[in-house]
């Protein structure tokens, strides 16, 4: 271990951090890096021992080759639980850790909104308000409901929670299928295609995997009920998009919320834009203020463990990615 570790913060506000971090290890040489491109050249010049790494900007154009390959660091902490804008890297040389969890509360919280937004008819609401239009209407509960949440892992079982509170029935996929609180039904994560007809709404909430991408395509979208709500707060790939404009055109699907994006940002000629009944939010569902503190927190939690000379938690597996 060196006795001044070389560490990079790499966030879109790296400068709070950096106390924190100075608290728990006082000799560490710390470098900030608030952008892309400056990661790119900052890897190879200040040859860090450790990088923790948030993907603020979208998977797209972040810098990993400069981190997994030859000048990167032994250990890349990742503040958030997706790690597939890394790609591939060899466990031999650098170590991955990531921080799940943490947001499952505030994740569940958004995928409820987002249900509720549509069965309360928030946008019909919204524009007779614009109009000055006293309109008789009626509202549809959730409760009684199907929910599907496909990927029952921290965010899946968090929403499970909430959605029983609101008396919805609740049915799931898990890699590894074992029962699970306020699920009812928990089946394998290839019996996916088997649910997609029993449920009015629908979550996604699993990693991008060779096995998930486009897990929600075309064929996915014809065996669903007609008028299911769809939330997906999983990562861009697992929602074909063209599948999906397509079932929200037809009236397949009644409405969705998206949160993540093949491309991120979302481009601006993207036709997501111009459909009715979705959704869009810039990758927010966990962007709460408590989360940055907490995911910092599980980082410093680590380093002392790597100060110690103790294993560290919450190490990646690149083959399942998490």
């Amino acid at each position: 271990m060196p006795d001044r570790p070389r560490i990079i913060l790499h966030t879109d506000a790296p400068e709070p951090l950096r106390d924190r971090l100075l608290d728990v290890m006082p000799r560490a040489k710390v470098a900030l890096c608030d952008d892309y491109d400056g990661l790119r050249d900052l890897v190879p010049a200040f040859r860090p021992d450790i990088v923790y790494s948030v993907c603020f900007a979208g998977s797209a154009g972040f810098p990993a080759a400069a981190l997994t390959g030859a000048h990167g660091p032994r250990w890349i902490a990742v503040g958030g639980s997706g790690c597939d804008h890394l790609g591939t890297w060899d466990t031999a040389r650098v170590t991955v850790t990531n921080a799940p969890g943490l947001a499952a509360g505030m994740m569940a919280e958004y995928a409820l909104g987002c249900l509720l937004h549509f069965t309360l008819d928030i946008d019909g609401l919204a524009a007779d308000k614009a109009a000055r239009v006293w309109r008789a209407r009626r509202v549809r509960p959730l409760a009684g409901r199907t929910l599907l949440i496909v990927g029952l892992g921290h965010t899946g079982q968090a929403l499970a929670a909430r959605a029983k509170a609101l008396g919805m029935s609740v049915i799931g996929t898990r890699a590894r299928p074992r029962p699970v609180p306020h699920v009812d039904e928990v089946h394998p994560a290839d019996a996916v295609a088997t649910l997609w007809g029993r449920a009015d709404a629908i979550v996604i909430s699993v990693p991008l995997l060779a096995a998930t991408r486009g897990l929600v395509d075309r064929a996915a979208f014809a065996a669903m009920k007609p008028g299911v709500l769809l939330v997906d707060v999983s990562r861009g790939g697992v929602v074909v998009e063209a599948a999906l404009i397509a079932a929200l055109k037809s009236g397949q699907v009644a409405g969705a919320a998206l949160d993540v994006f093949g491309t991120e940002p979302l481009p601006p000629d993207s036709p997501l834009w111009g459909v009715e009944r979705v959704i869009i939010s810039p990758h927010c569902s966990a962007a709460s203020a408590e989360w940055d503190g907490a995911v910092f927190g599980v980082f410093l939690d680590n380093l002392r463990n790597w100060l110690a000379g103790r294993p560290l938690f919450n190490v990646v597996d690149p083959g399942r990615g998490y």
